[in-house]
């Protein structure tokens, strides 16, 4: 039988790696110019961002681009 304890511990881990897999995919894309490395656009995937060139996040996927 298994304990309740267990099944908890599973549960909170099981919780914990699906949080931290979609807080991974919310963070916005800023693509970089190739050339310039200068910030082209911002792809936010979050509804409640509004981040541009101009206000970058503090963390992005860097992206290069020509």
């Amino acid at each position: 039988m298994i304990k309740l304890s267990g099944v908890v511990f599973a549960f909170v881990g099981i919780f914990g790696v699906l949080y931290a897999i979609n807080m991974a995919l919310m963070i916005p894309d800023v693509h970089f110019s190739y050339s310039n490395d200068v910030c082209v656009e911002v792809i936010n995937y979050n509804p409640e961002d509004n981040y541009s060139c101009e206000n970058l996040p503090i963390k992005f996927n860097h992206v290069w681009v020509k």
